[in-house]
């Protein structure tokens, strides 16, 4: 008796929440308020509908109906009044799915192939699946956690459609569910691969007295499994964020040690800089006191050098070739003289009493130049001192002066040869030789 009372109040809960009168203006295909097996969604397809594959999902739509309707691993679905149903037939009975059982690449279908979409959709990427957490809230998240999570190149083959269907429309349609078992067993043989649906054809399969038990139980066990499920979320949450805890105060303690060792090494460098610029601080200013000094001592061998040029006598020797010097000179260039007045009397032989006039003229400012060179030499001799060697030298100089300067006066002393006696008398009578 109570087991009556709680199919009669699921049917009646079941049935008020998921009527929803359709929002649109039906086609000529669809008619409203015809009630079947199962649970009444407001909808009815007098012909089997046209679906097309969305590129990239195992999942087909039907483009050209006012509803959105879809076609996933066998089975029909259909999202109407926040919730989803499932049936094996294009036009039901319809089966309402809970919505933490709905197979994720259902779940997956972007927002544009929605033909009927809520106003919740509203804002939300056309290319990009619902956002099922934001609506359904953290329960459903954490229970689904991984539905929007796969890669498109693992993803399943489209289940083949079931096109037999065609041939059932209008009053050929089966109503009911042992009659479109028996027709499905015939003529489509796939297997559905998802557990949903699996269970779905399972349950439609088995017409046993143990089915309403199982249907009854059915949301007791999803409801100890969820929380199960739930629980395992929460525990498996609780050691990532421990995890995610130990990892960051380990991040934390390996940042204080890097930092601590940056700022170390940076102090050591400090150091060391300081440490560089003393030592080149001393360099400069060792540098520059050995600089002071050495200008000192410099100004000081300036200022003391002519103070030692006149306390230090010179050497013997160099005070008498300093005075040797200018005799042997006046001796050289005398004897140069003489040689030089010598080969100018074998070439011109014997010569006029003019051109020996002018001889004498020419040789006469060369022996005043002597003269005064001989004279001045004593006088520099006097003003600086001498060794004794040099005196010696400078008692003899004016004896080898003497005889220098009789040496030139002797040859002028000398008698003219007779030829040159005649030439000197001639010398008036020719003015034309005398010119040449």
């Amino acid at each position: 008796m109570k087991k009556s009372y709680l199919i009669i109040a699921v049917s009646m809960t079941l049935i008020q929440g998921c009527y929803v009168a359709p929002p649109y203006q039906p086609s000529t295909r669809v008619a409203v308020g015809v009630g079947y097996p199962g649970v009444n969604i407001g909808i009815n397809y007098s012909t089997y509908p046209d679906l097309v594959p969305i590129p990239g999902y195992p999942v087909y739509y039907a483009p050209w109906v006012d509803s959105n309707y879809f076609f996933y691993d066998g089975l029909y679905w259909v999202f109407q009044g926040d919730n989803w149903y499932a049936s094996s037939w294009y036009n039901g009975p319809w089966y309402g799915v809970s919505y933490y059982d709905v197979p994720v690449y259902v779940l997956r279908v972007p927002v544009r192939y929605y033909r009927l979409p809520p106003p919740y959709f509203r804002g939300w990427r056309a290319d990009a699946p619902p956002r099922w957490g934001d609506h359904w809230g953290h329960d459903w998240e954490q229970h689904r956690s991984d539905w929007d999570r796969w890669d498109r190149g693992d993803a399943l083959a489209p289940a083949p459609l079931p096109i037999y269907q065609r041939n059932y429309s209008g009053d050929r349609y089966p109503h009911g569910v042992e009659q479109q078992h028996a027709i499905r067993s015939e003529n489509y043989r796939y297997q559905p691969r998802d557990p949903v649906a699996q269970q779905y054809y399972e349950s439609r399969g088995q017409h046993d007295p143990q089915r309403q038990q199982r249907q009854q139980d059915q949301p007791r066990q999803q409801e100890w499994q969820r929380q199960q499920d739930q629980q395992q979320q929460q525990e498996l949450q609780r050691q990532q964020d421990q995890q995610r805890q130990q990892e960051l105060q380990r991040s934390q303690e390996l940042q204080r040690q890097q930092d601590q060792q940056r700022q170390q090494e940076l102090q050591r460098q400090q150091d060391q800089q300081r440490q560089q610029d003393q030592q080149r601080q001393q360099e400069l200013q060792r540098s520059q006191e050995l600089q002071r000094q050495q200008d000192q001592q410099r100004q000081q061998d300036q200022q003391q050098a002519p103070q030692r040029q006149r306390s230090q006598p010179e050497p013997k020797d160099v005070a008498k070739d300093r005075k040797a010097a200018p005799q042997d000179q006046q001796r050289q260039q005398h004897q140069q003289d003489q040689q030089r007045q010598e080969d100018l009397q074998r070439k011109q032989g014997p010569q006029r009493p003019q051109g020996q006039q002018r001889q004498q003229e020419l040789q006469r400012p060369q022996d005043q130049q002597r003269k005064q060179e001989q004279q001045q030499a004593p006088q520099r001799q006097r003003s600086q001192p001498a060794p004794k060697d040099a005196a010696k030298d400078h008692k003899a100089a004016p004896q080898d002066q003497q005889r220098q300067q009789q040496a030139p006066d002797s040859k002028h002393s000398r008698p003219e040869p007779k030829d040159v006696d005649k030439d000197r008398k001639a010398a008036p009578q020719d003015p034309d030789k005398q010119d040449n």
